[in-house]
């Protein structure tokens, strides 16, 4: 069902066009954005829809086992190759068991395009059986959604489907389809080649004088500083803002989102900033006199408290696609509106044509000042414990086995979580895939489906605890159909870790409902559902298993450490506490 030349030939030629159902002008849309994967759960509303992927062989379906880990996984898809995820599922409980996974892509802007159904058009707002108000249920968590009444308009509504998901500021996009408008016919001439949308026109270009203001800034600065997030790899921005950071010299720290952007084991790259931050990157965010923001947000778990970060007098340039971000949280001076890449690019070329060169005296004298917050060894913990697991030797010896290797890390959401991204140098962009703005547990295995179907040459790591990790298992079934070989390694405390971190300093050590005692047998789980399992008990075995593990290249590899329930995440800010008011071991509690 490709678009042949003939098609587009007789199009242009003014030919009969072909009459097509909605459901096959759909598949012809997906083939022609050049979707190669789509993960989806059938049902009585997409059956035109399945029904036309059955007669084409261009685009392969990924069966999943609930549609929120058909989401989840398009979304691992996207993040990793930075292709739009598309996921196909039914109406009613089909969207409402998606909506996690829609609300995870849109809190971490996801270029994605969700196909769900409807009832016939005639249906809507009558309660028919499998109902609910799709386009009400998602507007809050989605770009756009499009409630497509006319066949006439499905190939005009999925090319601005695909355009608003990927274009600006990325996001989901939901696209409703009621079954009669699937199985409807209407002449078809072509997938259109362009599309306009008087009211969607978002900026690239950074304002010109806007960047020189923020290159007279940067050049004068005597403490500088750039922070930046998940957005320079959104906009495939990593090139340029090396190309940056090495020209100055000047500290860098990434938030969650934003690992990888600038190699983690350069001397001139801080640490992740926040709530698990380092001491020098959150001492730098805080003590700086210029700070550059890239493609980066100033929420809540970066730069804790408002009152606190504005005590220190400092000058801020923040660059963003989408305009709603700036200022939102911290008053900027310098604003600029426009792709990272972009913006990055011009600066870079200021840069090179100015006759300003950065204080060479003040930038040492900085760089001292950070060497010794440096020194503290934020993140030291008990090494030579021979007795029990610590998570983070996990992490560490994983990191130090594929640090040269074409590795993925996919993690779920706690303590786990904050490990993988402190313990795990990431050097190389869309290689850390995770939840971060809603923190969604249960998307490790099928972020890690997505990734491997996308990378099959890769190694693919999920990190997860106990708790996260049964929220979707059940995609060890879909892992084993498709023939995904992860590997999964549960950092296993038999705690809710964060929330009982929580409950030890904030709650008096009052553990309400984070012991998870009665949990399963990992091992024959994963046997049961045709994989390897792995029980590691002792420090000794740690290597060993993983070596082992990732001998079985053809295999997914359930990996259950057996790790010290006691164990903290720190560096800890607080909540309420800015983010110099460091928790940094757990004698300081």
């Amino acid at each position: 069902m490709e678009i042949s030349k003939a098609e587009m030939a007789a199009a242009a030629s003014g030919a009969a066009p072909q009459e097509l159902r909605g459901a096959e002008i759909l598949v012809k849309a997906l083939q022609a954005e050049n979707v190669k994967y789509i993960w989806g759960y059938p049902g009585g509303a997409v059956l035109h829809i399945y029904d036309a992927f059955y007669k084409q062989d261009t685009i392969q379906h990924v069966l999943v086992r609930h549609e929120q880990a058909a989401v989840h996984a398009a979304d691992g898809y996207a993040r990793a190759t930075g292709d739009v995820g598309v996921a196909l599922v039914t109406s009613g409980p089909g969207v409402t068991n998606a909506v996690t996974g829609i609300a995870t892509a849109y809190m971490d802007s996801i270029p994605m395009v969700i196909i769900t159904g409807q009832v016939p058009t005639h249906a809507i707002g009558l309660d028919a059986f499998q109902e609910c108000d799709t386009v009400g249920i998602t507007r809050p968590i989605v770009k756009h959604n499009f409630l497509v009444k006319d066949v006439r308009d499905m190939a005009m509504v999925m090319k601005k489907a695909f355009h608003i998901a990927r274009t600006g500021r990325p996001g989901p996009v939901v696209v409703d389809i009621p079954k009669d408008v699937s199985f409807n016919k209407t002449p078809y001439s072509g997938y259109p080649e362009s599309v306009e949308m008087r009211s969607y026109n978002p900026v690239r270009k950074g304002h010109g004088g806007q960047i020189r203001k923020a290159l007279q800034l940067l050049l004068t600065a005597k403490r500088p500083y750039i922070y930046t997030g998940g957005g320079v790899l959104l906009s495939n921005a990593t090139n340029e803002l090396r190309t940056l950071v090495d020209m100055l010299g000047y500290p860098v720290t990434n938030t969650l989102m934003g690992l990888g952007a600038y190699p983690a084991s350069d001397r001139k790259f801080l640490g992740m900033l926040g709530m698990h931050g380092t001491v020098e990157a959150n001492n730098a965010m805080q003590n700086c006199d210029v700070l550059l923001a890239v493609g980066a947000r100033f929420d809540d778990r970066v730069i804790g408290n408002p009152k606190h970060f504005a005590q220190n007098e400092r000058k801020i340039i923040h660059i963003d696609i989408d305009p709603s971000s700036i200022s939102k949280r911290v008053k900027v001076d310098v604003p600029i509106v426009g792709d990272v890449k972009d913006v990055l690019t011009e600066l870079i070329t200021m840069v090179r044509e100015s006759a300003l060169r950065p204080d060479g005296t003040a930038l040492a004298d900085w760089w001292t000042t950070i060497e010794a917050w440096r020194s503290r060894d934020c993140m030291k913990y008990d090494r030579g414990n021979g007795d029990v697991i610590k998570p983070q030797m996990v992490v560490e010896t994983l990191w130090n086995m594929t640090k040269d290797a074409d590795a993925y890390i996919t993690s779920d959401v706690g303590q786990h979580q904050m490990w993988a991204a402190q313990y795990y140098k990431f050097d190389e962009p869309r290689r850390w895939i995770n939840s971060g703005g809603l923190g969604t547990m249960g998307v490790g295995i099928p972020y890690a489906m997505g990734i491997k179907l996308a990378k099959p040459e890769s190694e693919v790591f999920c990190i997860t605890g106990e708790g996260s990790v049964q929220m979707c298992i059940q995609e060890l079934s879909t892992c084993l159909q498709y023939n995904t070989p992860i590997k999964i390694m549960a950092l296993n405390n038999r705690y809710l870790g964060m929330v009982r971190q929580w409950q030890e300093i904030e709650y008096s050590g009052r553990y309400s409902h984070s012991y998870m005692d009665a949990l399963p047998n990992f091992v024959k789980l994963a046997e049961s559902y045709g994989h390897v399992g792995m029980l590691i008990e002792r420090p000794q075995d740690v290597e060993p298993a993983l070596r082992e593990a990732r001998k079985l290249k053809d295999r997914t590899v359930f990996m259950d450490f057996r790790t010290d329930p006691t164990e903290n995440v720190f560096p800890m800010v607080q909540a309420g506490r800015g983010i110099t008011e460091m928790l940094l071991a757990s004698e300081e509690l």
